[in-house]
Order: C-alpha cells, then structure tokens, then sequence
C-alpha cells in the first residue's frame, strides 16, 4: 500500500495529495527527486514498483524478505539498498515489537518499504519538510531523517527494558526468587535489541565516509552516530546484567530449595523420634494381643503383667540408647568395606 508520495526540488515538495507510481517515475525526470512510501506491500505491487524505477530484482527480493540484522548493498546502477530494524516498546504486553524499514536510495530517488507496526516515518517526512536547507542537499538528506528517527526511537526501549530489569534484579537481590522465564524472556529481547543496534554501526560508518554523503549533511549523520554509540553500550551493558541477574536467581532457587530439604530433614527427624517412643507400646500392645494359651494361662495377675511390660518397654529403649550413644562417640570405629589386607 503507498503510504505516500511527493516530489522534491529546491527543497520544497512540489505537490499536494497522492501521485500514482507512473507519474512519480516521470518526475524523477524533471529534477529534484522523489520519495515513495510503501507499507507491507504484496508482490504485485513490488514487482510494479520495480518496473517503474528500474529497480534490482536481487534488491527487491531482499526488501521483502524479513531480515535478522541492518545492512548496506549498492548495486551496478549507483542505487543502494538500507535495511534498518525499528523496536517499539508495548507497555501493555511488556514486550519490543520489531519492524523493518527498507531504503531504496538513489540521486533521483528513495523508495522506503516497511514492514512490521513499529515502522511508521510520517515523523521523519514532515520533520525534513520543515528543513528546507536539508532537502536542498538532495536525497541523502531523506536517509538521515530515517535514520534520526529510527536511532532517537531506540531510546524508550533502552530505558522501558532498565526498568523492567530493574524490577527483576530488586527481586532476585532481595533474596526472593523471580521467575525464571521472565528473565529468559528479558535476555531474549535484549539480545534481539542489541542485533538491531549494533550492526547498525556499520552502516553508519560506511556513511560517514568521504564522498558517500554531501557535506552539509555530515554533522547530522555524526549526531546520529553518536546517539547510536550511546544506545549499543547501553544495550551491550543490559545483555551482561540479565547473565549476572539470571545467575543470581539460580543461586537464590538453590538456596531455597537447600532450606526445603532442611525443613524436610528437620520433620522427618521427629517424625522418626516419635515412632521410636511408639515402638515399644507397638511391641508390648502386640505381645499382649496375641491370643495364645500361655499366655492366658500364665499371665493372670499384675505383677506378672507389669514385670513382662516393664521388660518389653526397657530393654529395646535401652539398646537403643546404648545405640546411639556408641554411634556419636567421637572415637568410635570407623566402619571400612571390603577386607582389610595384610602385608604381602
């Protein structure tokens, strides 16, 4: 779909309202030069575009294929292609939603295709409209516009993603266990962050080079640079804190689950010390519940009941005592598997 499309020259846009394909390709003639707005296009439309500017089939077919990191190609004809990646932070979802923006960019014109929500340049267009001065210095200065905006619109992410690491890492230092997938998933978007900025770099610095952008413009693309430089340490500073935050929380999950096995340790101690003193009722209840005939024949009185109960309650109490006694004595043996061998 054509977003928009006007022709420049002297710095002022030359028209008001939409422009088919036909006749932007026929200004492009006349001076100045033209820039062509497309969002998320079909291959018709494409295949129409590249018709009426002679664009390159391997550009076109870049364009429309979603790509991982921003790059530079200039092709035979003088014209170069810029893919930028944009980011936009969702408050709502607490998530980076990604676009792509590709620049068709030429003396006589520049095409700009663009994917994904977080790609709007409305911004970028009336900003350099109202910069005669810069439209005057002829296409490159709509790359900077992009750029400016693309680079400026970074700087929300960078501070929406320290404040959502900020909450993590409060939780995690605090000793409280945070949830481990959340900050996967803030390392994830930081690593997908930092493959939109940084390689970015590089095609700014080609930019930045003698010849390849007018004069006038320098100061502006250096701006931008700048920006950029800021932006990537600060990126390339969040992916290490979400490493140093992740393993931090590791470590509080180990320690929690460390006091987890003690309070298990702890309850079934004394669940083992209480079966223990009802051990010896067990044994004296069961003896006694046995219904033989001796039993009913030569236990008839109470001492002979209290003498048998005593000894039944005593004496396994006491092994167990002199049990565990010789078991905690500090110089007790040392059990050794295996058979010790004598001297060959």
């Amino acid at each position: 779909m054509i977003v928009d499309c006007a022709h420049y020259r002297d710095g002022r846009r030359q028209q008001e309202g939409p422009m088919s394909l036909e006749r932007a390709a026929a200004c492009c003639q006349q001076g100045g030069f033209v820039w062509l707005g497309i969002f998320e296009p079909g291959a018709e439309e494409m295949d129409t575009v590249r018709q009426s500017f002679g664009l390159h089939e391997l550009a076109v077919e870049d364009a429309r294929t979603s790509h991982l990191r921003p790059k530079a190609e200039q092709y035979e004809d003088g014209t170069e292609l810029i893919i930028l990646r944009t980011a936009r932070y969702d408050d709502e979802r607490e998530e980076i939603d990604t676009g792509e923006i590709s620049v068709f960019l030429s003396e006589r014109f520049v095409i700009t295709v663009r994917q994904g929500i977080a790609s709007e340049l409305h911004g970028a267009r009336s900003r350099l409209e109202r910069r005669p001065e810069l439209l005057r210095t002829g296409s490159a200065s709509t790359l900077w516009a992009i750029l400016d905006q693309v680079v400026d619109s970074y700087a929300p992410v960078v501070a929406e993603l320290d404040r959502d690491i900020e909450q993590i890492e409060a939780t995690v230092f605090s000793g409280t266990v945070a949830p481990t997938e959340r900050i996967y998933f803030l390392r994830r978007e930081a690593t997908d962050f930092y493959r939109a900025v940084h390689p970015l770099l590089a095609v700014l610095a080609r930019l930045l080079k003698p010849g390849r952008a007018p004069a006038e413009l320098l100061p502006y693309f250096n701006n931008v640079h700048d920006h950029l430089l800021l932006v990537n340490e600060e990126v390339a500073a969040q992916r290490d804190l979400l490493a140093t935050v992740l393993e931090a929380n590791i470590a509080v999950i180990s320690v929690e689950q460390n006091k987890i096995n003690l309070r298990q340790s702890t309850t079934m101690e004394r669940l083992t010390i209480l079966a223990t003193v009802f051990l010896p009722l067990s044994f004296v209840v069961g003896f006694f519940g046995q219904n033989f005939p001796w039993l009913v024949e030569h236990i008839r009185g109470f001492p002979a009941f209290f003498v048998l109960t005593a000894l039944g309650l005593v004496l396994p109490s006491l092994a167990f005592v002199l049990w565990l006694h010789y078991r905690h004595r500090p110089n007790a043996p040392v059990l050794r598997q295996g058979y010790d061998r004598g001297p060959d």
